[in-house]
């Protein structure tokens, strides 16, 4: 119902011709396919026409240009409003330590014989050396870690004390930047890891966090004064729900 006032409200609006703002949109969807042929099968399993996802991105562009134009337009945030907002939460904005590692894995099952452990370990070791000598880690784990990491060349990303099992992640924060970890042994299996980049704890500061609070009061402001808007409309309005 708030959709369908909004809509109304902005095609009274005098915004213009939208149209290829719209066909950008319904371009970049499709864009997100792998194939037109997986595009136009979605479409159909949920019951939806193009011409009906044409619309409601249509609706959905007015909308966004009228509010933009009409709702939002005198809604600003200050510097001091934003400072305030840090100053009030700043102790909840502490950073923990965090390593960025990559990984090549051997998997081994828990029940596992001590032949396929042993083979297994010997694989990993061999993997290792070849990785001291000064193999790319990252074309040796996409070859061969039983990872789904190893698509990414192994790459974990970032993570903090705790994200992972007790063993991979005593060895990944012992490590130096660039170095190669020993055969490390968890219940997944046997690991290497290097480790690509380290950030030490620290509090973020207001000139990192700036934009982030600028957003969160914007979009706190705009949520009020749509909902206010919207309400104004339906008192307005003659709404038949069938």
């Amino acid at each position: 119902i708030a959709a369908e006032l909004l809509y109304q409200q902005s095609k009274k609006a005098g915004l213009g011709d939208l149209s290829k703002e719209t066909d950008k949109q319904f371009e970049a969807i499709k864009k997100g396919f792998p194939s037109e042929g997986e595009f136009k099968k979605l479409l159909k399993e949920r019951g939806i026409t193009i011409k009906d996802l044409k619309e409601d991105i249509k609706k959905g562009v007015y909308i966004k240009a009228f509010l933009n134009k009409d709702v939002y337009k005198n809604i600003k945030v200050t510097e001091e409003e934003k400072k305030n907002e840090y100053e009030k939460n700043k102790d909840r904005l502490n950073i923990p330590e965090r390593v960025k590692a990559s990984q090549i894995l051997i998997r081994v099952k828990p029940d596992a014989s001590d032949k396929d452990k042993a083979a297994a370990r010997k694989k990993i070791e061999e993997l290792r050396k070849r990785a001291l000598s000064g193999e790319d880690f990252a074309e040796l784990a996409k070859k061969n870690s039983e990872d789904v990491s190893s698509s990414q060349g192994g790459d974990l990303g970032y993570f903090k004390r705790g994200d992972m099992v007790k063993p991979f992640e005593e060895a990944a924060f012992a490590l130096k930047k660039g170095k190669i970890s020993d055969v490390v042994e968890t219940k997944f299996g046997y690991h290497i890891i290097k480790v690509t980049d380290k950030k030490t704890a620290h509090k973020l500061t207001y000139a990192e966090v700036q934009k982030d609070i600028e957003r969160f009061l914007l979009n706190k402001r705009r949520k009020t004064a749509i909902d206010k808007f919207v309400e104004n409309l339906k008192k307005k309005a003659k709404i038949v729900v069938y």
